[in-house]
């Protein structure tokens, strides 16, 4: 049996608050049991919710789990019903829970979505417990045995996340995977956030909007493209300018993903599927294409099972799905041959 890959995910690990109906599956909420109003309306009816784990971290640990490593996620939750929830969801699924943190002031991170005229609209919990994620020991000797290492943009709004993260990130190995996906969130990015999280990567993965938008925060915008930024000329870019970059990951929806390497490139055109989720099927393409970079495999292997995995997520409902033992086997035979 060959020995499994320690990867960590690591910073939010939230829920996503829905009205009943607007989504299936999911657990029922009371809105009467969050006590922080501001995100759900001052209201003294009792509104009937349903709440989705997630968090890009969290997403991406599950996958990379479900493929067969030791996948732990570094995160933390408050000491209340929503964090007794998220511990419980997970503990069924093939990752390690263990070292996630408890606080004792702030509350489990949640994400309220509210809808106007269909639309869907955001508002992202703040003073959140993982926004307090606290740099201990145990963590730092889970980075320098970690094989990857997935972080974000979103986790290092606060002082506290950021500082922690981004030691993690530094005291892996030099053989460790280090994968910065980018999660723009306004107004939670900065310039001096991505710049710095870049240097401490070794791969950058984002998708197709935010490139451009990466480039302009850095200076990196070239004045004869277009707005939108070409893809593989604004790779080449940002690994021109970052050393430790070895490939650049830019996904681009249903129509695929471009993977960059120095002197190396390779495009997937995206495979077509019924979508029933969008969310989560961009952290299952980091999970999965980091799980083959671990095997050695070329961009062509990693782009097939990036895509492979993100879109049977976006076939799915909801960011962590149900998977049968038969969907696993038929989608590893798919990539494999």
């Amino acid at each position: 049996m060959k020995q499994q890959h320690l990867i960590l995910g690591v910073g939010e690990l939230l829920w996503d608050i829905l009205p009943a109906g607007k989504r299936t599956g999911g657990i029922s909420i009371e809105s009467s049991s969050i006590s922080d109003n501001s995100l759900t309306g001052d209201s003294s009816a009792s509104e009937s919710l349903t709440g989705f784990l997630g968090g890009a971290p969290a997403n991406f640990t599950v996958m990379a789990g479900r493929l067969g490593n030791h996948a732990a996620i570094l995160s933390r939750i408050g000491r209340d019903q929503l964090g007794r929830q998220a511990i419980d969801l997970l503990d069924p699924m093939p990752i390690d829970a263990g070292a996630v943190q408890v606080d004792h002031q702030h509350p489990t991170g949640r994400v309220t979505v509210e809808f106007s005229e269909g639309e869907p609209h955001y508002r992202i919990q703040e003073h959140a417990a993982w926004d307090y994620l606290e740099l201990t020991d145990e963590w730092v000797r889970l980075a320098e045995r970690a094989d990857a290492i997935c972080f974000g943009s979103l986790a290092q709004r606060s002082r506290d996340s950021r500082q922690t993260i981004q030691t993690l990130a530094a005291e892996s190995s030099a053989s460790c995977i280090r994968v910065f996906d980018v999660n723009l969130r306004a107004p939670y990015y900065s310039a001096e956030v991505v710049q710095e999280s870049i240097e401490l990567a070794s791969v950058l993965k984002l998708n197709e909007n935010e490139l451009p938008l990466v480039l302009n925060m850095l200076g990196l915008s070239s004045s004869e493209d277009p707005e939108s930024e070409q893809l593989r000329p604004g790779a080449d870019r940002l690994l021109d300018e970052f050393p430790s970059l070895d490939m650049i990951a830019v996904t681009r929806g249903d129509r695929g993903s471009l993977l960059v390497r120095r002197g190396e490139w390779n495009e997937h055109p995206g495979i077509s599927v019924n979508v029933a989720d969008p969310i989560g099927c961009g952290d299952a393409f980091t999970a999965a294409m980091t799980h083959y970079m671990l095997r050695g495999a070329g961009l062509k292997t990693l782009n097939e099972a990036g895509n492979r995995w993100g879109a049977w997520v976006a076939s799915q409902s909801g960011a962590i799905p149900v998977l049968p033992e038969d969907v696993r086997s038929a989608l590893a035979t798919a990539i494999e041959d």
